[in-house]
């Protein structure tokens, strides 16, 4: 995403102004001030996503092609500072403070739904996260991407039994087996140890490491914080920040794609589909969720506020310019990507930010095992692009 300095779109910032300040209003006064506040917090998550460009699939391709370790780096410190305060949150350090762990099984549907999930990042263009700051962006081919990212999510959820049904050895948490304080040293040895391993790797291959804080640019603080761009360790920490929050409010981590699963499912009940065999929605939250508004669902009310803060964002750098024309192969490209990153998310119990970063900053140890496959995913992906003509052939 380019990010050279233009100027605003003022008529977009406005009505993107009236609309956010429209919607909060609307979800205090339809559910609850919470409501409301998720949804801000979600228009914060889509500003600083687009205004920092940042997401894991380009950061991963980058590594995995040109050894260029910067981006993938600070997810390492994403996933380090969210643990540092989910830690001692999920462990009961705080009297009063209840929250959940997004605790998933370690077995066969994670390992091989994060390796799909890991290809659809490089074919659809994005992941969890990148797609729905993308589309808010204003790319089309994202549009795309998102539409049969919900489609594989609904045919997930409707197959998941039947991938619960291979092996797996449960549900394990560290801050269970270990309490929070070993746990959390633990973890941050272990990412420690792979954040260096990063830097050997491009320092071999480069020479030299590339500095994850940059020089900074030549304007204010102020203007940069509205107008971008934005340096990759403010959205580290103001991503930390919010995923805070919504641990607060909501009791849980940020997630994505469980809203994906829901709106299928709720369009193809609309449209007459039968989801009566559908059993992953008939019991428990999803089928609370199924049966009411899709508003009420937090999951869905950030991803609209991620969307929303992503196009006011792309007002503000001068950006949001929707593509005018698109090649029918990138859509074809796009479609099988979304696919596989639905279809995936619901086998690994999440996506990047779900089941990846939420599972690690919680202790759960499917999310180191969603890190590996998901990562493993990726490569195959990335000579996937090569095969596809969307990119040049790797370089040893």
């Amino acid at each position: 995403m380019s990010h050279t300095r233009e100027k605003p779109d003022l008529p977009v910032v406005l009505l993107s102004l009236v609309a956010l300040f429209s919607i909060s209003l609307l979800l205090q006064n339809l559910f609850s001030l919470k409501h409301a506040l998720l949804f801000i917090i979600g228009t914060g998550l889509g500003i600083s996503l687009l205004h920092a460009a940042y997401g894991f699939s380009g950061a991963w391709r980058d590594f995995i092609r040109k050894r260029m370790s910067r981006g993938f780096r600070s997810h390492i410190w994403l996933i380090a500072l969210t643990s540092l305060v989910f830690f001692p949150i999920i462990g009961g350090a705080f009297s009063g403070l209840q929250a959940s762990a997004a605790l998933a099984p370690i077995g066969l549907s994670v390992a091989i739904g994060a390796f799909i999930f890991g290809i659809g990042m490089q074919l659809g263009g994005g992941c969890g996260s990148g797609t729905l700051f993308t589309v808010g962006g204003g790319h089309v081919n994202m549009l795309v991407t998102l539409l049969f990212f919900i489609i594989g999510a609904t045919t997930g959820s409707v197959h998941l039994n039947w991938w619960l049904s291979l092996p797996d050895i449960g549900k394990v948490s560290s801050i269970t087996s270990f309490g929070w304080l070993p746990a959390l040293l633990l973890q941050l040895t272990l990412l420690t140890i792979l954040y260096f391993l990063l830097r050997k790797l491009e320092q071999n291959r480069h020479g030299k490491v590339q500095a994850l804080i940059q020089p900074a640019i030549q304007q204010s603080f102020l203007q940069q914080l509205i107008f971008g761009p934005w340096p990759l360790w403010w959205a580290v920490i103001s991503l930390t920040v919010l995923n805070l929050l919504i641990m607060l409010l909501a009791g849980h981590a940020w997630s994505i794609t469980f809203a994906f699963g829901l709106w299928g499912t709720k369009i193809w009940s609309a449209l007459g589909g039968d989801i009566s065999s559908w059993t992953y929605w008939a019991s428990g939250y999803p089928a609370r969720a199924l049966n009411n508004s899709v508003l009420a669902d937090t999951t869905s009310i950030i991803n609209f506020g991620i969307i929303a803060g992503a196009i006011l964002a792309a007002a503000l750098a001068g950006h949001f310019a929707p593509e005018k024309t698109i090649t029918k192969r990138l859509l074809v490209i796009s479609a099988i990507g979304g696919l596989c990153l639905g279809y995936g998310a619901r086998l690994a119990f999440g996506c990047n930010i779900g089941g990846l970063l939420a599972g690690m900053a919680t202790g759960s140890l499917h999310g180191w095992l969603w890190l590996v496959t998901g990562f493993a995913g990726a490569i195959a992906g990335v000579y996937l692009r090569v095969w596809f003509k969307l990119d040049k052939p790797v370089k040893a």
